[in-house]
């Protein structure tokens, strides 16, 4: 697995952070050879320690969510350029980044009324603590939307957390970059970028 050993991370309760900081995945599946992408909201079960998302019945991408299939997400964090004058020592410049990749296997909902819930359960997450929209059970136009996605969840085989974070620099160092990738990212972020280097 690439980046080195002292990028990677094997702490999955932040990688599960990350996912709920930053769940537009990037849901990633083969046919015939050819890889497929697709980037969807995807949140994380606290219960069932599984992924749900849902997908339109349109995209190409569905015929490769078959019950049992095997796919991978990434999830994209905070990453920054890392510019040498914010080192105490002579570096090149280089590229900070926080991402995860999940592995597992497709389990198809395709209960119209489970496919709501997982609808419901996804605005719930997105609205945050505000909720200043509540998407009800009997909203006619989920009715409708309802039978144009396919909802699914996938259990996770595997985890890769890649945090390349200046972890092969001295501690000043470290600090300096960090500070850049929390400037790039806004203030909002800075709670969840310093619990990453907790």
């Amino acid at each position: 697995m690439y980046p080195p050993p002292y990028h990677q991370s094997q702490d999955i309760q932040k990688m599960i952070a990350l996912i709920r900081e930053y769940p537009l995945g990037m849901l990633v599946s083969v046919l015939d050879g050819k890889p497929l992408l697709t980037h969807i909201p995807i949140i994380y079960n606290e219960t069932t320690g599984a992924l749900i998302a849902h997908i339109d019945k349109n995209n190409p991408q569905i015929e490769t969510l078959k019950e049992g299939a095997e796919v991978t997400v990434v999830f994209r964090g905070p990453d920054a350029y890392i510019s040498p004058s914010v080192y105490t020592t002579e570096q090149l410049p280089t590229w900070n980044y926080i991402i995860v990749h999940v592995t597992g296997t497709v389990r198809l909902i395709n209960d119209p009324e489970a496919a709501k819930e997982t609808m419901i359960a996804m605005t719930t997450f997105l609205e945050g603590e505000e909720q200043r929209f509540v998407l009800h059970r009997d909203n006619e136009r989920m009715d409708r939307a309802v039978n144009y996605i396919q909802a699914f969840a996938m259990t996770i085989t595997h985890w890769e957390g890649k945090f390349k974070l200046s972890q092969d620099k001295i501690e000043a160092d470290q600090l300096n970059a960090k500070h850049a990738l929390i400037k790039k990212s806004g203030e909002s972020k800075a709670g969840f970028i310093n619990s990453i280097y907790s």
